[in-house]
């Protein structure tokens, strides 16, 4: 099926996805320092502006990692009755803190609608930064905000294989997994536990 996933839920994805499974059974964090999230930015172009020439500084990674911790938290809420990701288990920030982070964040650059008319076309509505650039913190809050606003959002799951961390987007009705090898892990884990001999 072909991935029919908004600009906006993909970054929001995507940031919440800088948390995941190292590989040998914890948690890796791929904010853990400047050059992360300069890193991070740069291999998002056609959603930051001016990706390619971004360079973080500490200010705005603390303020971008306060975010996906709200993000976060606000996932694993959509996910709700299911448990969130087992990273978010045991550190969820409460909702109403986690909205009210969200909100400041994606105010942190006010946007006015400038109409666009060309001869040729329907007019339509562009929202731009008020006072020149738009702060990253802000961006990606606000496509956090028109994420979970959206329809989509309900097709938000946290995966449940042994240890993934990670939350991603339905594409069909029997996926329970982020990707393939999820499910092998899943099915392996699932096989042993039947299998296992009472001591």
């Amino acid at each position: 099926m072909q991935d029919q996933t908004s600009r906006a839920a993909r970054l929001a994805l995507d940031l919440a996805l800088t948390v995941r499974h190292d590989g040998h059974g914890g948690v890796a964090d791929d904010l853990t320092g400047t050059e992360g999230l300069t890193a991070w930015v740069r291999a998002h172009p056609d959603a930051v502006p001016d990706a390619g020439a971004y360079t973080a500084d500490a200010g705005t990674l603390t303020a971008v990692r306060e975010l996906r911790a709200a993000v976060r938290a606000l996932f694993a809420r959509a996910v709700r009755p299911t448990a969130p990701s087992p990273a978010d288990a045991a550190r969820l920030l409460p909702a109403a803190e986690a909205l009210a982070r969200l909100n400041a964040a994606a105010a942190r650059t006010p946007t006015v609608p400038v109409l666009l008319w060309p001869e040729d076309a329907e007019p339509l509505v562009r929202h731009h930064p008020a006072h020149g650039e738009i702060e990253l913190t802000a961006l990606l809050a606000q496509a956090a905000v028109a994420f979970l606003a959206s329809p989509e959002r309900q097709r938000l799951r946290a995966c449940h294989a042994p240890r993934c961390q990670r939350y991603f987007l339905k594409e069909h009705p029997r996926q329970e997994w982020c990707k393939p090898s999820c499910g092998n892990r899943a099915r392996v884990a699932r096989h042993h536990e039947r299998h296992k001999k009472p001591a």
